[in-house]
Parts: structure tokens; sequence; C-alpha cells
């Protein structure tokens, strides 16, 4: 009996949609804070860093990174310690967010940091998502969220 070789195909979370995409000097600012940031992560046991950095419309900058802790779900990912600490300074709106983790393509937010970007963004919010290759995507919360949950 002769054994056939099949190709391997790359599963869907190999394939990246993304290409790098151009994009501004302020925007590759913003990721550069994202990339300091993602250094101050605190991920002993996903060893997962992510940085991110939140402009608000007044122009002020804010960054997080992931912090965990042995109880999983009192872990707070990048996106929600940027916003939150924007918030607390008085920001109503983002107007963009970039984010950056070592993924093989664009690092893609949790369902539940989309919710939280979602709350301070309208159609005008720019999302930036990078990873530390260079590999960056520009979207709208729309394009991340779709059917986000609204009252």
């Amino acid at each position: 009996m002769e054994t056939k070789v099949l190709p391997v195909e790359k599963s869907p979370r190999e394939k990246s949609p993304f290409s790098p995409c151009p994009i501004s000097s302020h925007q590759k600012d913003l990721l550069t804070r994202a990339v300091t940031a993602s250094k101050m992560a605190y991920c002993p046991y996903s060893h997962f860093s992510v940085g991110a950095c939140v402009e608000t419309e007044t122009g002020d900058l804010y960054d997080g990174c992931n912090i965990e802790n042995a109880s999983f779900g009192l872990s707070i990912c990048a996106e929600r310690t940027a916003v939150f600490s924007a918030v607390a300074h008085g920001m109503k709106k983002i107007k963009t967010i970039a984010i950056v983790a070592d993924t093989k393509g664009p690092v893609s937010p949790c369902g539940a940091c989309r919710q939280v970007i979602a709350e301070f963004s309208d159609d005008s919010t720019v999302v930036i998502l990078g990873n530390m290759e260079g590999t960056t995507a520009i979207m709208s919360i729309k394009d991340i969220l779709p059917y986000g949950f609204e009252l």
C-alpha cells in the first residue's frame, strides 16, 4: 500500500487577512507608546504582553498594559487599563486607540475590550491594531464590533 502525503493547510489562526498598511507618523508614535506600555505588562501566567495607547479628543495620551492575577477573572487587558485611566482623567471620547502585541498579524482585542472601546467611541474613532513586526490594520469601532451592545 502506498502512503500519500497530503499538504497541510494552515489553520485560520495562522492566516492573517491583514497586510501592512500605511500609517501617519502620529499613528506610528501612538503604536510606539503602545509597544513601550507592553513592556510594563505583568503577565507571569500567559507571558502575553499587550500595550495600548488612547488619544483623547483634547490630544491627551493614556497608556495601558495588561495586568494578570492568579485569580484570572481579576486580570485586566491593556485596552481597558488605558481607557479607564483616560476616563479617570475626564475623557469622554476616544479619538484614537493603538493596540500592540507580539502576534502573527495585528492583535485583535477581546470582546470585553471591544465593548469598552465602543462605549467611548463614535464613527470617527480610529482603531489601530499592530504587532511587533510592524504589521498594522486601521479600523473603525464598527469594523471590530459591528453589533455592539447599546442601551
